[in-house]
């Protein structure tokens, strides 16, 4: 198979909130979540690249969740709640700073909707969904665009 993307309604999806609005990945793409720690800044690099982290002999490059997808920084999080969501595509992995974990969340077919109308079209939204959800919306979220990783098998 080449087509590398995760269907919106095959499997489970974990929610997370940036800046008051709920997204989801797929669970699959999901290794683990752990507490925000210690980054070693990268100069040059792009506004949303936090910096990288040591994890299990592995640097892993930590992207800021609400600058990666253009949200405000006005809103306050917890730090108590704040994690980093370590996203898996194939060989890849990548940290999102999120405010708060949320919930494992199954997406029934009929439900999902395309993104929203009147945002600006590009290459690499990383919104592929919207799911109506405890009266909002969860934004589903691909893994590969929001990482900004290039094609790969996720079996190698």
């Amino acid at each position: 198979m080449t087509d590398t993307t995760t269907p919106a309604t095959e499997g489970r999806w974990l929610s997370f909130r940036l800046g008051g609005q709920l997204y989801a990945t797929p669970l699959a793409q999901v290794s683990e979540v752990i507490r925000d720690g210690e980054l070693t800044p990268v100069p040059g690099a792009a506004s949303d690249l936090l910096g990288i982290r040591h994890l299990r002999g592995r640097i892993v490059p930590v992207l800021d969740g609400r600058r990666r997808l253009g949200l405000s920084d006005a809103f306050e999080a917890d730090d108590a709640e704040v994690r980093v969501v370590m996203l898996a595509y194939g060989s890849q992995l990548v940290g999102l700073r999120v405010d708060a974990v949320g919930d494992l969340i199954s997406p029934e077919t009929t439900e999902v909707a395309p993104p929203l109308p009147g945002g600006a079209p590009r290459d690499d939204d990383p919104v592929h969904g919207v799911l109506p959800w405890q009266g909002g919306f969860v934004a589903l979220l691909d893994v590969r665009r929001l990482c900004r990783l290039p094609l790969e098998s996720e079996t190698g």
